[in-house]
């Protein structure tokens, strides 16, 4: 409920980003993880409407005095590649292994192996896995994805955000016992097929105040799930909000915004 600002993490943008993605200007999408004793934050870099983005990582032992170093490039894309390098989000799986869902529009959602040691890409799995899409011109990008009942949640952001009250975004869900998929939804389609289980929706919200609900985050407290998302207030001209919300789960094990 109560939050203060902290210092920025980059004063500027590293100097590897210049000849990465030339033009680009800011940093966003961070995501934020503790493994192997530091604070990982995985970051995106790109310019707007292109696939020549990149996956920065920057870590910190500490978040009370952060002591900042860049890692430098984890993956990056470019206009021969059928995906788009940004909107990280890292997890562990059962065995230990760490992994990075990252993408946005193009081809749809990827997936690729992380060395827990270093937290950059692993050198035992190069490949990038495909786990959702949609067909033209159907948007999907943001993906997240916990652990949770012996399966992998990943949800995803559907449609068109950053339109104000305009927006058409939404989130879905889908679940795999394997981290690498086939991600499922309720129905039983595929992720990979556009497949997708609703959680957060504008027609959901009774008040019809807040659209476009999207690019999610979960906070797994020992007690209570929560769910973070920017959506657009209609009653202050679609102004971008950060709304907070419990989650509940279904008895057959399906995220429900509360």
């Amino acid at each position: 409920m109560t939050w203060t600002h902290a210092p920025a993490v980059f004063a500027a943008l590293p100097a590897w980003t210049k000849d990465a993605v030339p033009g680009a200007r800011g940093i966003w999408a961070p995501d934020v993880s503790f493994s192997h004793g530091e604070y990982r934050v995985y970051y995106s870099v790109s310019t707007f409407g292109k696939n020549r983005s990149a996956i920065g990582l920057v870590t910190t032992p500490s978040l009370e005095n952060p002591v900042w170093t860049d890692k430098g490039l984890v993956i990056a894309s470019g206009s021969s590649d059928a995906f788009n390098a940004i909107d990280p989000n890292a997890f562990e799986d059962g065995e230990g292994r760490q992994w990075l869902a990252f993408g946005s529009f193009w081809s749809g959602l990827k997936l690729i192996r992380l060395d827990p040691k270093t937290g950059l890409r692993s050198a035992e799995d190069g490949k990038v896995h495909a786990i959702a899409g949609r067909s033209s011109p159907g948007a999907i990008e943001a993906p997240f994805v916990i652990r949770r009942g012996g399966f992998y949640y990943l949800f995803a952001s559907f449609d068109f955000c950053c339109r104000g009250a305009a927006s058409t975004y939404y989130t879905v869900v889908g679940r795999s016992k394997d981290p690498k998929g086939p991600y499922l939804d309720r129905k039983g389609k595929k992720m990979t097929d556009g497949g997708g289980f609703l959680v957060l929706h504008a027609d959901l919200d009774p008040a019809k105040r807040f659209v476009g609900p999207g690019h999610i985050a979960i906070l797994r407290e020992p007690k209570q799930d929560y769910i973070v998302y920017h959506a657009y207030d209609t009653q202050a001209r679609g102004v971008p909000t950060l709304r907070i919300q419990p989650l509940g789960w279904t008895d057959d094990g399906w995220p429900v915004a509360l």
